[in-house]
């Protein structure tokens, strides 16, 4: 039986994922099927009975929304919620804003799988003539943050993702699990992956084929050492969820028109 169970997602489709452009730290809210998706979440762990006792989120808004969705949706509103940067998506530098498939068609589609799922390739870094780098880096949100805003990120790895999070995970949230609380983790793609592949040991060339289609639940079983029980899992209509992974596969292929 475990001693530790924890709830980790990816949030609610945002707008950009909707376009199939590279969010990353560009703020942006969830598109009305990313609401949905919040939702249908919130019902569905409400029915399983799940009762959280603490939450974690990013500082992007598409993760706290896809958090307070959830509550609502199980009428747990007045559960504390704690956010961080550390929690971010992954900064995909001169990257964001990109349409995938559009990179496809012009870099070809395995070098966009491996800036998009290789653990330790990083990105060109964002430039000040980037078009999204001011609203970056003069958002407010991150002038509250444990470093200053000159050591941000301007592009990262898989890699780099687990480096900054791991300290948040340690230090924030392992003790919280072992205090007894049932903790909800609202965050990213990208950041999820990271601690899915630090907490279940996933090597550096399996993290590649590891994808999380956005608002589904993943359920972590874990021992007394923090060790997984079992394999991650899937909370929800599996065959719906395998239709909602494939999707998120095909973002960074050449559309069947263009080829």
């Amino acid at each position: 039986m475990s001693k530790y169970r924890l709830v980790l997602l990816r949030h609610g489709e945002g707008a950009w994922n909707k376009e199939n452009r590279f969010c990353s730290w560009v703020d942006q809210k969830l598109s009305s099927d990313g609401i949905k998706e919040a939702q249908n979440c919130g019902k569905h762990l409400k029915a399983l009975g799940f009762e959280f006792d603490l939450v974690f989120t990013s500082v992007l808004s598409r993760s706290i929304q896809t958090a307070w969705l959830i509550l609502e949706e199980m009428g747990q509103e007045w559960v504390p919620i704690q956010s961080s940067w550390r929690l971010n998506e992954r900064h995909y530098g001169a990257l964001i804003g990109l349409n995938r498939a559009e990179m496809a068609l012009n870099h070809g589609e395995e070098q966009v799988k491996i800036w998009r799922r290789s653990y330790d390739v990083t990105p060109p870094p964002i430039t000040e003539s980037h078009p999204y780098y001011e609203e970056i880096y003069n958002d407010r949100r991150y002038k509250c943050s444990d470093v200053s805003q000159d050591n941000l990120p301007r592009a990262e790895s898989l890699k780099d993702v687990l480096d900054r999070l791991l300290p948040y995970w340690n230090e924030k949230i392992v003790p919280e699990l072992k205090s007894g609380k049932m903790i909800l983790i609202s965050a990213h793609g990208n950041s999820s992956r990271a601690l899915l592949k630090h907490v279940e040991g996933i090597s550096d060339e399996d993290i590649i084929n590891v994808t999380l289609p956005t608002g589904v639940p993943i359920l972590l079983e874990l021992d007394e050492n923090l060790q997984p029980l079992g394999p991650h899992q899937f909370l929800g209509d599996q065959e719906a969820i395998q239709a909602a992974i494939k999707k998120v596969e095909d973002q960074g292929k050449v559309k069947s028109a263009e080829k």
